[in-house]
């Protein structure tokens, strides 16, 4: 059984966030090429779809009818690329420590494997944050849109819209640890993801149930029309807090099951 750190509870997590924000940060600095070809993929992305779409507008006049459309693609993509880097960043962090065989050591920590993954969460969550800002940034200038960037009100959106995803991210982190190769259907859920930031919130309510919708709506509302997050109802409010912290637990604890399955397999530092 661990023990907890000696320098006591806060302190050592806070020692255990710093170590971890600093090794995400260093693999980043350390691998320039990977780094900026990952910024660049998502921006030309982005720019066909964006370019050859106004292009497309543009060749039967409708621009301007489609000029509120593109925003609503700025917004959407500027999420998107939040919660890819979310998702992706814990299922392919539980996959590496896995394929590196330090799985294990990280389990035998005496932090406790869930303040470790916590750490690792609350490090993605931030690198969203900065590969969003950096996207939104390259799109808002390239494309001559204009959008209202309150940071009082898109940071927090974009925070509890991500955790939802998180929880996602947190089960297909588990089935990894389980089933091992699970790449296909880890790549699969981009495209689900784009799905869940476009779902039909106003006009099927139930929608807004689900991962991303209700904050993506909202980012939509914030970000086009400028909307300041205080004068959201109540109700929006608790339902982006609800599904947010709401799917990150329940992931997680889909997560902890399957850490049981693969201690009880022993199959968990197998690779």
């Amino acid at each position: 059984m661990s023990t907890p750190p000696a320098d006591g509870g806060t302190a050592g997590r806070l020692t255990l966030l710093r170590a971890v924000v600093y090794k995400k940060a260093l693999l980043l600095v350390r691998y320039p090429v990977n780094t900026l070809s990952q910024i660049v993929s998502v921006y030309l992305f982005f720019a066909v779809i964006f370019f050859g779409g106004r292009a497309a507008a543009s060749s039967v006049g409708g621009v301007g009818s489609l000029s509120s459309t593109l925003d609503g693609l700025v917004v959407g993509w500027f999420l998107w690329t939040m919660s890819l880097t979310a998702y992706f960043g814990l299922a392919m962090n539980v996959t590496r420590e896995s394929q590196w065989g330090t799985l294990e050591q990280l389990y035998m920590s005496p932090y406790g494997f869930g303040s470790v993954m916590g750490a690792k969460v609350v490090a993605n969550v931030l690198e969203s944050l900065v590969w969003g800002g950096i996207v939104l940034a390259l799109m808002l200038l390239t494309t001559d849109r204009s959008l209202a960037v309150d940071l009082l009100t898109v940071v927090p959106i974009s925070v509890f819209a991500v955790a939802s995803v998180v929880g996602v991210g947190f089960v297909f982190a588990g089935l990894a640890m389980v089933y091992k190769r699970v790449e296909n259907v880890t790549q699969l859920m981009q495209f689900v993801l784009i799905a869940l930031i476009a779902a039909p919130v106003s006009e099927v309510a139930v929608v807004r149930l689900l991962p991303l919708s209700q904050g993506s709506a909202m980012l939509q509302l914030a970000m086009r029309d400028g909307v300041h997050l205080w004068e959201f109802s109540a109700a929006n409010l608790a339902l982006l807090v609800g599904t947010g912290v709401g799917y990150a637990a329940l992931g997680y604890a889909v997560f902890a099951y399957c850490t049981g399955v693969a201690r009880r397999r022993g199959v968990m530092g197998d690779y």
